[in-house]
């Protein structure tokens, strides 16, 4: 398998520090407001490197953490919602679009105000090295002193003489303008319960120190993979990795980022008006639509989301799903029934082994449903059943299943049914209409339900419907 490292710039191949077992950890979400289409974008790009891991027979111990604690949930705090309370109610909001989008639940998932005294253990130690300074007047802040570290720039290639100022604190007690906040002093007007005690004085950490003491607190000091979203790698992973080494810590072995989404061809922002959040998605399409779309491009392209992106996502879906439909009722009552999970085919991992490639991949699907309609048509059996434990067994690795029960919710449960009701009572007319030789009445009802996007298939079973595709 071979990854793109950010930080050599190119392809590598992806061996493990330990045979069989991978360390990740992401970047999770600051809890400041609701999620966005680029948060779940993210989030699902490292599910499905985790998943593609799983399935060529890793142990993957993924962390992902929550940023509790920061300017911006200070700032969106009120008098009637404090802080922590914010942090847990937008905690819970991309909780809930992670589950709906079918995101595996990290194997750790900490937040970073249980980490405070890892922060300030990784900080006292950069002080005692010379790479850390607290400020010379009664700030209480601490600062990274990046002309201490001579490998600062190396994750996005920068030089230090031509990077601007760091704008993640006041530069009040700093040496130069470029040295990054490690420990952030309380400031007059900021809540009490936003404050811990350190040896440097009251106060709370900077953003950046949060993941490099969450990622050694539960990965150690070197782990293989660390991820985020494109617009991380500069200043926050930048600064993670220079503050981790000069620790001491070798940290991740690979640096993986993937792009982020425009909405009608710009950059989301909160100035333009243009985000579009997951309440707003997932009105719009079925989960596992929501979740192909998100899915079909390659990692690290950029996605350009309009409010026509969907009903292809939705097509897609729909000729696996009434690929699947068909050959089961074919299949049913035969020795083939029930196929059992097969092996993905070569193509289809050869192309997630290179880079995750899933647009590669979900062509090798298609064409697996392509050739398995194919064998329905010519009766040929065997083949047909091949090609359905091959493709159930790529969208269970995508997580794209639509057999799997996780799709199965109670609403569209229900409409189905209520939709089967009324289009086999119509398919009943139909026959009716043929055994009494009303071949203008059989062709009406057919006619009507091919204009309502119902597609007839009559076969020796009888006539089945779906939806077109």
């Amino acid at each position: 398998m071979r990854l793109y490292d950010s930080q050599a710039q190119a392809l590598r191949d992806f061996i493990p520090l330990t045979p069989g077992q991978v360390s990740m950890y992401v970047c999770g979400p600051t809890v400041q407001s609701s999620p966005h289409i680029g948060h779940l974008r993210s989030a699902l790009v490292y599910d499905l490197l985790r998943r593609w891991l799983n399935y060529r027979g890793h142990a993957v111990t993924f962390v992902r953490n929550v940023t509790d604690i920061d300017d911006k949930v200070l700032a969106n705090a009120s008098a009637h919602e404090p802080w922590w309370a914010l942090a847990y109610r937008i905690e819970l909001e991309f909780t809930a679009g992670y589950n709906r989008l079918g995101i595996l639940p990290p194997t750790y998932e900490p937040r970073a105000t249980a980490s405070i005294m890892q922060m300030q253990a990784i900080i006292a130690s950069l002080i005692e090295r010379g790479h850390a300074y607290p400020a010379a007047d009664a700030s209480h802040d601490v600062y990274f002193d990046t002309a201490s570290w001579p490998e600062y720039g190396a994750l996005t290639r920068q030089n230090r003489d031509n990077m601007e100022a760091a704008a993640d604190a006041d530069p009040r007690g700093k040496r130069d303008p470029r040295d990054f906040a490690l420990w952030k002093g309380q400031k007059a007007g900021e809540p009490a319960s936003a404050s811990w005690d350190s040896p440097w004085g009251p106060g709370r950490p900077g953003w950046h120190i949060e993941c490099s003491a969450m990622a050694e607190r539960y990965l150690g000091t070197q782990f293989d993979i660390h991820g985020g979203g494109l617009d991380l790698r500069f200043p926050h992973h930048e600064n993670e990795l220079a503050q981790s080494r000069a620790a001491g810590h070798a940290f991740a072995g690979y640096w993986v980022h993937n792009g982020l989404v425009n909405t009608g061809g710009q950059k989301m922002s909160k100035s333009l008006g243009n985000s579009v959040y997951a309440a707003e998605l997932f009105e719009q399409a079925r989960p596992l639509v929501l979740r192909y779309y998100l899915a079909a491009a390659h990692y690290r392209s950029t996605i350009d989301y309009s409010a026509g992106s969907l009903p292809e996502a939705e097509a897609a879906l729909e000729r696996i799903e009434s690929f699947l439909s068909r050959v089961d009722r074919r299949l049913a009552g035969t020795r083939f029934a029930g196929s059992g999970l097969a092996q993905v085919p070569d193509a289809f991992a050869s192309a997630l082994d290179d880079d995750l490639a899933v647009p590669q991949a979900l062509a090798v699907l298609h064409e697996t449903v392509r050739a398995g309609n194919a064998a329905l048509d010519a009766e040929d059996l065997q083949t047909a059943a091949s090609a359905r434990a091959e493709v159930v067994a790529m969208t269970e690795v995508l997580g794209i299943n639509p057999l799997s029960p996780e799709w199965a919710s109670n609403e569209d449960t229900a409409a189905r049914a209520a939709l089967d009701a009324l289009v086999t009572r119509l398919i009943d007319d139909r026959a009716t209409a043929r055994d009494n030789k009303d071949y203008a009445a059989a062709d009406r009802i057919r006619a009507e339900l091919t204009a309502a996007g119902i597609t007839l298939e009559d076969t020796q079973t009888g006539a089945h419907w779906s939806l077109e595709s």
